[in-house]
């Protein structure tokens, strides 16, 4: 299956189902009273990250996700039949994006999230009995499911990503080392997909390693392939930087992958790494030390510098050990920094977290004679109203009167006759 990191999906949560409107008619019961049934609540749409999913390449023929609607109410007080949640299975490591907005940052396997809400179900007239109103001619309508188009990002989550130029020996490595199977060949570009491959070390514990190809300068820009996987470095915790030995400049293709990685929209270059002088199995030890040397000056102070062969094995067991350390204590110290960040948030006050389906907040702007009201709450019970039902529309008056906007709307002049709208939904005062 093609390799694919990013999908643009459209997202629609059930709708809810429409709340009943009916009086019980049954022989020898005179004036039987209302038994509308409520309206069944529409699906959500769940992102499910899975291990067994590793590309998002099904999403370019998928272009929508639709969970399933609630059903309308009946009579007899019948609830309408909620809408079935759909479950998308996703790859370890995705983002699930709204604009700029992050919905879902998934990776963990297993790990799920409702990216959208079903619609709630509208009230039958049943619901609207009281010892004032023994037989209400009122049903709500169904709410929406939210609806957006979705992006799709996949980070790889790796403990060691391989990077370099072209060549550099990353596929040859990681071949060598794990059950991976990656295309090698002496040629630029033989690796055109990220490539996993998991890495026992003594038998005492094991690493997942991601060649990241395509790497050139300029590829921060846009150049080669790398502006498509450098968002696989992200989040890496070690960075394997290998260098070909029989680069004429090793200096000069050290610093050209920094470049690429300081120039990429996240800073890489303070992301912990071990630079790795590769195919030395040829070179004769002056040369050998010679590179390494010129090496030391420009790498970052305190990473490791290593030589290495693939093909015989030199250098790689002392490679993986000096790896391991390198990750249990970049985990280490991100498990200690999440763990300050939330001791840190917490005040002895309990967070209070506003649902905006709750928010009682509303504005009223004239525009000629229409006068427009805005407000998260009342967009709802509009959303909610029928409006060819002169009952609900009186109720939807009444909920006005209550939270103050007819008030503000007689300051602002309204007259009789004069329209008010509501989330595009229009009625005369």
């Amino acid at each position: 299956m093609q390799f694919v990191d990013t999908a643009t999906v459209a997202v629609q949560a059930g709708d809810g189902g429409d709340g009943h409107l009916s009086f019980r008619h049954e022989k020898f019961i005179d004036r039987g009273g209302p038994d509308g049934g409520d309206g069944g609540k529409g699906g959500d749409i769940v992102f499910a990250a899975s291990r067994n999913q590793n590309t998002l390449a099904k999403f370019r023929f998928q272009k929508e996700v639709k969970a399933e609607d609630g059903q309308p109410g009946g009579k007899t007080r019948r609830h309408g039949k909620n809408g079935g949640d759909l479950v998308v299975p996703v790859p370890v490591g995705t983002i699930v994006l709204d604009g700029e907005r992050i919905l879902a940052d998934l990776r963990e396997d297993g790990q799920t999230a409702i990216v959208a809400k079903g619609g709630r179900g509208g009230f039958g007239n049943a619901h609207f009995v009281s010892s004032v109103r023994q037989a209400p001619r009122i049903a709500e309508k169904g709410e929406d499911g939210v609806a957006f188009t979705a992006q799709l990002e996949l980070k790889m989550i790796a403990d060691v990503g391989l990077i370099g130029l072209p060549n550099a020996g990353k596929s040859t490595l990681l071949g060598a080392i794990s059950n991976a199977r990656p295309e090698i060949a002496d040629y630029p570009f033989t690796t055109i997909t990220p490539n996993l491959g998991v890495v026992d070390v003594d038998n005492e514990a094991s690493l997942l390693f991601a060649d990241i190809p395509g790497l050139i300068e300029g590829a921060a820009a846009g150049k080669g392939l790398g502006d498509e996987f450098l968002r696989h470095v992200e989040r890496t915790a070690v960075l394997l930087h290998l260098v070909d030995g029989y680069q004429n400049d090793v200096v000069e293709a050290y610093q050209t992958i920094q470049g690429e990685l300081k120039s990429y929209k996240v800073d890489l270059t303070s992301r912990p790494q071990i630079v790795v002088l590769t195919k030395i199995e040829a070179l004769g030890d002056d040369i050998v030390k010679d590179q390494l040397a010129a090496l030391k000056k420009i790498i970052p102070k305190g990473a490791p510098l290593l030589a290495i062969s693939a093909h015989t094995k030199q250098g790689v067991p002392e490679l993986l050990r000096t790896a391991l350390k390198m990750v249990q204590a970049e985990r280490a110290k991100t498990e200690a920094h999440e763990v300050a960040e939330a001791d840190d948030s917490y005040e002895g006050l309990p967070v209070l977290r506003l649902d905006a389906h709750d928010d009682d907040r509303w504005n009223v702007v004239r525009e000629g004679d229409t006068f427009i009201v805005t407000g998260a709450k009342i967009e709802r019970f509009a959303a909610r109203t029928d409006f060819d039902n002169e009952a609900t529309v009186e109720r939807l008056r009444d909920i006005m009167r209550r939270m103050g906007i007819t008030h503000a709307l007689v300051r602002q002049g309204i007259e009789p006759g004069q329209t008010v709208s509501i989330a595009g939904y229009t009625f005369a005062y």
